[in-house]
């Protein structure tokens, strides 16, 4: 079977630690991928009885398997695939905000439930454009057009549901607040509970995403890191679980990068594991054991070049991105 990228890894011998973060590193196409996707990913879960995929050939994985509860790859695909999912209905926000509607005087004098305030139920949402906000015009020999719903105005609920307020904004004008505006809005209307389940969005980074954006519209990386937050935002439980990430730094600025650091670390000090596949210095520098392969990429690369803390990855001359650390750290 040679000419797959999986076959080319020799040799796999590795360990991963838990309760920690663990990065593998590597220049182009040395395998980094391919260890984590192809092999640890699938590995794990037949430990634990799940037979999606057949793992690539490997000789050892040293963990103690019987410790972890679940393995979670949190990967860049869209959370939802209907521009009705967005950041608030994936962390299970939007249940208390449709609940804090409900509870106004004005909905309960027309009868309206929390279902009234759900896009996702008919009741409250434009009956035109089912909760969408925007209509679809089938195209026969070309692409389809979407158009702003004529009815609701890409409001998504009907008028007179509108017309019900919370601390003076109406459902549609919240959803378009940013997390981080919303923070302060509930903060000063003393919604304690909202303002923590929202915080796991700007602790990674997301403050600027509107609560109500469709998911449709979230890149790659927004949604993994609201992935992120779903699971940050569920504390500290008695499962331990090891979250797999494929370069979460992918188009991030430094400043977001060190938001996702200490995201990863108040995963760790949940008790869970955090491996990670990455070519970020400024994050690599941080972890606490390194996977090194290569040495080189595609037919020179595939074997495990260096295994430790930066330190010691930094010390291994045959490791080009020992040699990078070595740099960055000042050794």
């Amino acid at each position: 079977m040679s000419g797959s990228r999986e076959n080319n890894l020799k040799n796999i011998d590795v360990n991963f630690p838990l309760g920690c973060m663990t990065l593998v590193t590597g220049v182009s196409g040395s395998g980094k991928s391919t260890l984590v996707k192809k092999i640890l990913y699938p590995a794990l879960q037949r430990e634990k009885g799940i037979f999606n995929d057949k793992p690539g050939q490997f000789d050892t994985i040293k963990a103690p398997f019987e410790k972890i509860s679940s393995i979670e790859f949190v990967d860049q695909n869209p959370i939802g695939r209907s521009s009705r999912s967005n950041p608030v209905t994936y962390i299970k926000a939007y249940d208390e905000i449709r609940s804090l509607f409900a509870k106004q005087t004005l909905a309960k004098n027309r009868g309206y439930q929390a279902k009234h305030f759900s896009f996702n139920v008919d009741g409250g949402r434009c009956d035109h454009c089912k909760g969408d906000g925007n209509t679809t015009i089938e195209m026969q020999f070309m692409a389809d057009v979407v158009l702003q719903c004529e009815h609701c105005m890409g409001k998504r609920f009907k008028k007179e549901v509108l017309e019900v307020e919370f601390g003076g904004l109406s459902l549609d004008q919240l959803l378009e607040m940013s997390v981080d505006d919303a923070i302060d809005f509930f903060e000063k209307e003393n919604q304690t509970k909202m303002v923590q389940k929202l915080k796991p969005l700007q602790e990674v980074g997301l403050g600027y995403v509107a609560l109500g954006q469709p998911s449709t519209t979230l890149s790659g990386g927004e949604a993994q890191r609201i992935k992120l937050a779903s699971f940050i935002g569920r504390g500290i439980t008695h499962d331990k679980i090891i979250f797999i990430f494929d370069e979460p730094t992918t188009g991030l600025h430094f400043h977001d990068i060190n938001k996702l650091l200490r995201s990863f670390n108040a995963l760790i000090d949940q008790g869970h594991t955090v491996i990670v596949v990455e070519h970020n210095l400024d994050l690599i520098k941080c972890a606490d054991h390194l996977i090194d392969l290569g040495p080189e990429g595609g037919k020179n690369g595939g074997s495990v070049v260096a295994m430790g803390t930066p330190e010691e990855v930094s010390k291994v001359k045959d490791s080009f991105t020992g040699q990078y650390l070595k740099e960055k750290l000042g050794n």
